[in-house]
């Protein structure tokens, strides 16, 4: 796994890619946006991106939306020394798929990234079925795709996994706790909002209305299902 390390502190930058160099993972440091987004364009190898949120120049929302937009299955997990909450949606919204508030231990943001990464390359044996139909939707689970009316959807690798976890068990509703459980795993020590950012960001992607067709529903005060349509 090759990591890209955007940190303006060089002891906090250092810390981290020691201990992920540990861990076996192949890591490039930056020490501004604006470095971060020349490595990035350079080389197109990264699986995950780590960005501090709080930078000099360009500031960390601004590289996680434009590294969002060129590449919209990197992993991406954002650092921020704020605890508020506005700080975490901000960030969310910007493309990230995780959230990581300092100060953290360095065994932590590992086990985030090994997660993230899991997400990202599952390790469990292929699917008897290579494909979930859900007119207009077909997810294609070999390469981890979702296509509108055969148009590519472009996920976040999280939002892949929300999906997935909907579509396979269509018009059932699963809670927030289930599908944070599932998709961030049963360690994630963060909060629900997460979840509802992600979905938010889904919808916008599957081009889903108000007035149009509710695929990805709300069911209130519990969770979200995926709602089958007739054509």
């Amino acid at each position: 796994m090759k990591v890209l390390i955007l940190e303006d502190e060089k002891p906090i930058r250092d810390l981290l890619s020691i201990n992920l160099k540990r861990a076996g993972f192949d890591v490039v440091e930056a020490a501004t946006g604006e470095r971060a987004l020349v490595i990035a364009g350079k080389d197109r190898d990264f699986d995950i991106a780590i960005i501090d949120l709080m930078l000099p120049g360009i500031s960390g929302f601004q590289v996680c939306g434009e590294l969002r937009r060129q590449y919209p299955r990197l992993g991406i997990i954002m650092l921020t020394a704020k605890s508020q909450e506005v700080d975490k949606v901000m960030g969310l919204e910007s493309g990230a798929d995780d959230y990581v508030v300092k100060p953290f231990s360095p065994v932590e943001l590992t086990a985030r990234v090994r997660a993230l990464y899991r997400r990202m390359y599952p390790e469990e044996a292929p699917p008897p079925q290579n494909s979930i139909q859900l007119a207009p939707f077909t997810l294609l689970l070999d390469e981890r795709k979702l296509l509108k009316n055969n148009t590519d959807v472009l996920l976040t690798p999280t939002e892949y996994s929300i999906v997935k976890l909907l579509m396979e068990q269509p018009g059932k509703a699963v809670s927030r706790d289930d599908i944070l459980t599932s998709v961030w795993g049963q360690y994630f020590m963060g909060e629900l909002k997460i979840v509802d950012v992600n979905v938010s960001r889904i919808r916008q992607k599957i081009g889903q209305e108000s007035s149009g067709p509710q695929y990805l529903e709300t069911v209130w005060g519990f969770g979200y299902l995926w709602r089958v349509h007739s054509c």
